[in-house]
Parts: C-alpha cells; sequence; structure tokens
C-alpha cells in the first residue's frame, strides 16, 4: 500500500459523510446485478453505471480531501488555528489559507457527490422494484441505513411495503368470514408473504396484517364447526375470530401461525379434501 493510500483510507473513515466500506456497498451490489445476467441486467445496466460513475467520482473527491487534510497537517502551517495563521502572526498564512480553501472545497464536492450517490442508488432501487426483485431492493435499503441514511432507507421500504401490498392485493381483497377452503389457503399464504417481504419496520405492517386476522378465523371456524370437530380448549381460533388479538399486532406472526396450523390439520384430516 502506497503513502497516498494510506492516507485516503483514514480520510475515508474519518469523513462526516461515509466511511470507503459504506461508499462502494451500492457499487458492490450493482456490479453483481451487471454481472449476474448480462441479458437480464441490460434494462437496469444505465441506473448501475451511473451509480458506479459517482461512487467513483465521490471516491476521487474524498480522497482528495484526506491527502490535502494530512498534507495541511504535515505542512504545521494549519497548527497555530483554524484558518492557519501562523504563530505569533496574528493573520493567516497565505499557503495555509489556500490549502484550508482547497480542503473545504474537496469535502463539500464529496458531500454533494455522496448525496448523488444516495439518489443514483434510489433510481436503481426504483427500477428494482419494477421488476419485482424485492431482495434487491432491501439491500439496497440496507445498505443506505448503514450509511446513515437513515430516512432514505425507511422510504425505500415503505416503496418496498406498497409494492408488495399491491402484488397480494386481489387474495386479500377476498378475505371474508365465509370463505371456502381454496380461499382461505390462498390468503394465508399472502399474509404470510406480506409478513415476510415487507421489512418489519414499515409503519403499520403488522397491524394491517392483523385487521385480516378476524374474518380469516372466523372462517376456519366455520369449517370446523360444520364437520363437527371438536375444538380443543387450547384453540384460540375463536378467540381471534372475535378481534382478541386485535390489540396485540405484535404476535400477528403468532396467530397467524396457529390459524394456519388449525386450517391445515382440519384439511388433512381423513376424509377431507
Amino acid at each position: 500500500m502506497t503513502s497516498q493510500e494510506r492516507i485516503v483510507e483514514p480520510a475515508m473513515a474519518d469523513s462526516p459523510y461515509l466511511s470507503l466500506r459504506q461508499a462502494v456497498r451500492p457499487a458492490i451490489f450493482a456490479h453483481f446485478l451487471l454481472a449476474e445476467d448480462r441479458e437480464r441486467a441490460r434494462q437496469l445496466a444505465a441506473e448501475c453505471e451511473d451509480l458506479l460513475f459517482l461512487t467513483r467520482e465521490l471516491l476521487k473527491a474524498a480522497g482528495r480531501a484526506g491527502i490535502l487534510g494530512a498534507g495541511s497537517l504535515g505542512a504545521g502551517s494549519l497548527g497555530a488555528g483554524p484558518l492557519g495563521a501562523g504563530q505569533g502572526s496574528g493573520q493567516p498564512d497565505e499557503d495555509g489559507g489556500d490549502r484550508q480553501a482547497q480542503l473545504l472545497g474537496a469535502y463539500a464536492e464529496a458531500g454533494l457527490l455522496w448525496a448523488k450517490v444516495v439518489g443514483s442508488t434510489m433510481a436503481l432501487a426504483r427500477a428494482l422494484l419494477d421488476r419485482g426483485d424485492w431482495d434487491g431492493v432491501r439491500r439496497l435499503a440496507s445498505f443506505l441505513a448503514g450509511a446513515g441514511e437513515g430516512s432514505t432507507a425507511e422510504e425505500l421500504n415503505i416503496q418496498l411495503g406498497k409494492a408488495v401490498w399491491g402484488t397480494y392485493r386481489e387474495p386479500l381483497e377476498e378475505i371474508s368470514a365465509a370463505m371456502p377452503p381454496e380461499a382461505i389457503g390462498r390468503a394465508i399464504d399472502a399474509l404470510r408473504a406480506v409478513l415476510r417481504e415487507v421489512p418489519e419496520d414499515v409503519p403499520d405492517r403488522n397491524r394491517e396484517v392483523n385487521r385480516f386476522l378476524p374474518p380469516l378465523a372466523a372462517s376456519v371456524h366455520a369449517i370446523m364447526r360444520d364437520q363437527g370437530i371438536d375444538i380443543p380448549y387450547s384453540s384460540r381460533v375463536e378467540h381471534i375470530a372475535t378481534g382478541g388479538v386485535a390489540r396485540y399486532p405484535d404476535i400477528v406472526k403468532l396467530s397467524l401461525d396457529e390459524l394456519a396450523a388449525e386450517f391445515e390439520g382440519t384439511c388433512h384430516r381423513p376424509g377431507n379434501q
């Protein structure tokens, strides 16, 4: 590793905008998309290339800032104050002042380029959303959150949540208190997919899923009653059907799993289809 490389990487780590590893993570994923499937990646190529170009420019700008900063400290002319005044002179040192201005300019350039990298990452994520690549969107949101762009990552997760809900809208709209077994199965699969695909921190995810459980439970309970099945005391199907879990969205996955187990057990009893 050269002395210049040793200067650049610590400077990136100390940057107020990003660290080296955080900065290149979206670019790594863009490279992966381009290499994974050339035919598939063709539609994403523009977004990926934009992101790679901006990341490259960002690293250059941050590197210049690091080199300038290290040179300023090494020269000793900035040691007496933030404007680079010489010892006892009371006035900014001309060379130190120029270097200070260059350093501030380099950091400003790095900040603006980082904003463009974030924007380009969002553009790539939207292209992945259009293709239904939810895992890729989650990865980019994770990159942004890890780089300190929490609000941007949250917005991306919200957009992902909307896409998932839209995909499963039809079976969810069919949920009622009087569904046939086939519709119950589709509803359970759809709700499980929502819990699996929508990030947990998306606002109201659990609450929205939870509101589908009472009519779903009522349908399962009706089938069990019509078939003369003895409902065990430990079963929560009737409790869920009457809205007993409405106040507890945090246990929505547990409640859905219990309904699915009761339904699947009923459907697989001897003589049932």
